[in-house]
């Protein structure tokens, strides 16, 4: 068997909350409340285990997501329409804009937890080669 990402948890102040955020602008589902957990599935079976956690105790991290371009147009239409804030780079200097690195399109956002959120239609160092 070769090695795969099977789950992983997120710490977050209301996990309902971050659940739910993150799967309706992904377009993605909740799963059932497991425990502590409240899941969401990527495509690829990776699962995000939403747990709730004292604010203190959460640092925050960065899940970056690759989504094909039909699905960066609807998150991105998701994004703008519920007045999301969103960056054209990780240290959110760039608001409002989306960058086209590595052949693509990407985009960073923060979730209600303040971890960091990307979308990207490009994996890193796939820049097409150039005429």
């Amino acid at each position: 068997m070769s090695v795969e990402l099977n789950h992983t948890i997120v710490h977050a102040r209301d996990k309902r909350e971050s659940a739910t955020f993150l799967a309706r602008v992904l377009g993605l589902e909740v799963g059932a409340e497991w425990g502590p957990f409240l899941p969401v599935v990527t495509a690829n079976g990776v699962t995000l285990d939403f747990a709730t956690a004292d604010s203190a105790s959460i640092t925050a991290q960065h899940y970056a997501f690759l989504v094909s371009d039909e699905e960066f147009d609807a998150a991105f239409a998701r994004i703008t329409d519920a007045g999301i804030t969103y960056y054209a780079d990780p240290h959110l200097k760039q608001p409002g804009e989306i960058n086209h690195h590595h052949g693509g399109r990407g985009l960073y956002f923060l979730d209600p937890a303040g971890h960091g959120m990307e979308i990207l239609t490009r994996p890193y160092g796939n820049e097409p080669p150039r005429d």
